[in-house]
């Protein structure tokens, strides 16, 4: 997967008032709450900030020039929110995508790019490369953390194809052959196929591990 593409961003309100208007999506209240309280204390930036579920809603009463997300947890839902706010295919495609993604997990890198991010901060960065980030980002600007440069690069290297990470996470999700095979129209030898294929890709030794693997790589 090429990890070239780069929307780009125009000059929004930003530009006149000099104030970023930033929606910051995150699921855990704490950490939520202590982000947006580093925002806040900056004289360009004005922050609001919420949940996955209610992220649109937040955004309609403050159009949002930066969407800063998180990119953890099962599905990435805050990632999933903040794409339907920002970026070409969001409620607001002047709005540009930031994410915050942890180390040592490219496939969270790669969902990031397929939701056409434009900036990504690592979460063991110091603050001032968030704030750095954001305001690249507002300027239409890319931004790629240098704590994050080996990941971004294995993130165009997944060894799974889209089908292979279909069977997988149905796979996860508990499912056996059959209801795979029902679930994504194949035969159950194809899904067999399909879970050696990835069993030998991953490197793992099972099916369990390869879900290990996957996951741990952020893959799932």
């Amino acid at each position: 997967m090429s990890m070239q593409r780069c929307a780009s961003v125009p000059q929004g309100e930003q530009a006149v008032s000099g104030v970023i208007h930033v929606l910051l999506v995150h699921d855990i209240g704490l950490m939520r709450s202590g982000l947006a309280a580093l925002l806040e204390k900056e004289p360009d930036i004005e922050i609001s900030a919420g949940g996955s579920a209610g992220a649109l809603g937040i955004a309609r009463s403050l159009p949002p020039h930066v969407c800063v997300a998180d990119t953890e947890g099962p599905g990435s839902p805050a990632l999933a929110a903040a794409a339907e706010v920002s970026g070409p295919q969001g409620a607001y495609p002047n709005c540009a995508l930031l994410v915050l993604a942890p180390s040592g997990k490219p496939g969270l890198l790669r969902r990031a790019h397929e939701a056409d991010a434009m900036g990504y901060v690592s979460k063991n960065a110091p603050a001032e490369r968030l704030l750095h980030g954001i305001r690249r980002v507002a300027a239409g600007e890319r931004f790629v953390d240098d704590l994050l440069a080996y990941e971004f690069m294995e993130a165009a290297r997944s060894p799974l194809t889209t089908r292979e990470l279909s069977v997988l996470s149905l796979a996860a999700e508990g499912a056996g052959v059959t209801e795979i095979a029902h679930s994504l129209h194949l035969t159950n030898g194809t899904v067999r196929n399909y879970m050696a294929a990835i069993t030998r890709k991953t490197g793992a030794r099972n099916r369990v591990d390869a879900i290990r693997i996957s996951q741990g790589a952020g893959w799932l």
